[in-house]
């Protein structure tokens, strides 16, 4: 296990993920008080990861946080395959925000034109 501080976490994220997918984890430090912990999914030994990582997309796409094509390809699932789980779950498509919409349509052409 290693510690950083947050100014060494944002001077290199990368290294720092790279450090929690060599390590078992890094506790991330705010002066001198431990803040968050980083753990390398892959580290935690979960028997079902595609779930695991299917939850977290469609967890992440409900609250916002990602586009249904990242939410997608996080899950390994096809944009279509993807859209309709969403859909199937209840969850809205579509945002009141013009901008991700627009990203989701970019996203959902890019993937037509290379399925096509």
């Amino acid at each position: 296990m290693q510690a950083v501080n947050i100014r060494q976490l944002k001077n290199n994220p990368s290294q720092v993920l790279r450090t929690a997918h060599d390590d078992d984890m890094v506790v991330v430090m705010n002066r001198d008080t431990p803040t968050a912990l980083l753990i390398d999914l892959e580290k935690l030994g979960l028997p079902d990861m595609v779930g695991v990582k299917l939850a977290l997309a469609v967890a992440l796409f409900k609250n916002a946080a990602i586009s249904a094509g990242s939410a997608a390809r996080m899950a390994g699932k096809s944009l279509p395959e993807m859209l309709t789980l969403l859909s199937n779950l209840g969850i809205p498509l579509t945002t009141s925000n013009a901008a991700e919409a627009a990203e989701d349509m970019a996203v959902a052409r890019e993937w037509l034109q290379q399925n096509a």
